[in-house]
């Protein structure tokens, strides 16, 4: 069995990640995907570099929990959640959210639920590298009323 949660440094490999969880149930029928990675600007500036920060331990129960939600709510048969952490570059992936179903309409709400979690809730630090020098970046307004809709409440004011 594959780990739900996996926070690493290491690059990963979408079509390797689709298949480990595809085996876990023969009733797959659906698999969505999300991957986020390193832009080069942000808020109108160049960003050269960020380093993504987290707590061991704390980070992979917090998604854990978020996953067992999503478990509760929609019908889905697998989840996995890739997040690197460390120094990343500019087109560096940076996250993984893949859900397994039997149908489609179950496997993208439950994706689109974990990473609107992720966003705003799951403890990262990020921290990005610009002309005017270092900066943390804050989770967006557009992100805490992302996560609202699915009534969670946003823990970021």
């Amino acid at each position: 069995m594959v780990a739900r949660v996996s926070i690493q440094t290491a690059d990963f490999d979408l079509s390797t990640e689709v298949a480990l969880l595809r085996l876990q149930d023969k009733g797959v029928g659906a698999v969505c995907s999300f991957i986020g990675t390193v832009r080069d600007r942000n808020d109108g500036l160049a960003v050269s570099a960020m380093e993504l920060e987290h707590y061991p331990g704390m980070t992979e129960k917090a998604i854990e929990s978020m996953i067992d939600e999503a478990f509760r709510r929609f019908d889905i048969l697998g989840a996995r959640v890739i997040h690197r952490v460390g120094p990343l570059q500019p087109l560096d992936q940076i996250v993984l959210v893949v859900v397994s179903a039997a149908h489609r309409g179950q496997s993208f709400q439950a994706c689109e639920f974990l990473m609107d979690y992720l966003k705003t809730q799951a403890p990262f630090w990020k921290k990005e590298q610009t002309p005017e020098g270092a900066r943390w970046v804050d989770a967006r307004v557009s992100d805490d009323a992302a996560l609202a809709r699915w009534g969670l409440p946003a823990s970021n004011a």
